[in-house]
This record gives C-alpha cells, sequence and structure tokens, in this order.
C-alpha cells in the first residue's frame, strides 16, 4: 500500500480508501497521515476524518483538565489521559480518540506514554464539537458501552450541556446551571457545568 493512495479520499463518508488496517498498523501509519494524524481515527479497519475541532473544543478540554487536576490534587485517585488512542473493538479493530480517557486501575500512569491501549478507561469524555464528531457521537457512545466503560461524558459546547451514560443504562442530562457529581467513577469529584464552558481570563483578555 503506498502513502499515496492512503490519502485518496471519499468526501461523502471521509473514509480513506484503503485495505482494512489492524489498530498497530494505523498507529505505525498515523504520523504519514495528514497534519500528522492528529484528527484521524480507524474504524471497522479504515482511517476515517474527523476534522480540526473549533476553539470551544480547545476552550472546554483545558478548564476540564484544570477541574481533574483539582481533584487529584485534592486527593482524588486515577488519572488521566488527554491524546490516547482507545481501541474499542476487534477484527475489523476500530480506535478512538476521546477529549479525556480517565482511569481507575492498573499502575498510575501505564497509559500515559502511550499511543493507543487497549486497557479500558472507567470515565471517557467525549466533546462534540464538530460536525463529524456530532453526526458520530451516538455510535461512539455506544461503542464505549459495549466494550466496558463506565461512564460516558458527552460535552455539547452548541446547547451547553453535559449528556452522561452508564453501562447501567442511566442517562443523565445536565443543563449549563445544575452540577456534575463524578460518583461512581470519579468519587468525591463536582465540576458546575457552567464552568467547561467558561474563556479563560488570558483568552479573553
Amino acid at each position: 500500500m503506498t502513502a499515496h493512495r492512503a490519502r485518496v479520499v471519499h468526501r461523502e463518508n471521509n473514509v480513506i480508501d484503503q485495505a482494512q488496517l489492524t489498530a498497530e498498523k494505523f498507529a505505525e501509519r498515523r504520523p504519514e497521515l495528514p497534519d500528522g494524524g492528529q484528527w484521524v481515527e480507524l474504524v471497522a479497519g479504515r482511517i476515517s476524518i474527523l476534522g480540526q475541532p473549533d476553539d470551544a473544543h480547545g476552550v472546554i478540554v483545558l478548564n476540564l483538565s484544570k477541574e481533574i487536576g483539582e481533584f487529584l490534587q485534592a486527593g482524588g485517585e486515577g488519572y488521566a489521559c488527554f491524546d490516547l488512542g482507545l481501541v474499542v473493538a476487534r477484527e475489523p479493530d476500530t480506535v478512538r480518540w476521546s477529549a479525556m480517557a480517565f482511569f481507575t486501575e492498573g499502575e498510575r500512569f501505564a497509559e500515559s506514554d502511550k499511543l493507543i491501549t487497549d486497557t479500558r478507561p472507567a470515565l471517557v469524555v467525549e466533546v462534540a464539537s464538530s460536525n463529524a464528531r456530532r453526526r458520530d457521537m451516538r455510535e461512539r457512545v455506544l461503542e464505549y458501552l459495549r466494550w466496558g466503560v463506565n461512564r460516558v461524558w458527552v460535552i455539547d459546547p452548541d446547547d451547553r450541556q453535559v449528556h452522561i451514560f452508564g453501562n447501567d443504562l442511566v442517562t443523565i442530562h445536565l443543563g449549563e446551571h445544575e452540577t456534575i457529581v463524578g460518583h461512581p467513577v470519579l468519587s468525591g469529584l463536582n465540576v458546575k457545568v457552567k464552568a467547561l464552558f467558561a474563556e479563560p481570563k488570558w483568552w479573553t483578555g
């Protein structure tokens, strides 16, 4: 397979035309892809283009990392990964890049230096910040839950809400003036939904 062929794109579905890849082969080839493969995933063995997220995505991830950092400094257990491919299915392989994956088991930071992992996080956070992400969000959530993830948070910058999905079939919808309660995955964490969308002072300045 040539690098040229790997860049031929079907515009109607944002899937690069190629033979099926394994997660490991995809990880090897990712740096060859446009933008170093930063905005692509592997879906059923084929490379799929997500597209670059908007500024709201960066603001939300920044605010979320701050909240998680304060939670951990206060004695919370676990660790977060912000750029980790999650191998949610095999044969054919699917690798998703979420906004955040939070792990509560195993050696601390064991997944931090990996590009992809088969290890299931306890919590996955997605941000619905582009058309491609919004279009595929239902399937993404179902993939995480089928894989065995305990909780999935979907942060929606358009309606400024957070949708929480659980493998116990619990679904919670929180508005801007409500609070995310981390239990049972991140017991002791409480995050105001509004805080996730607040632009940093240096940003507005």
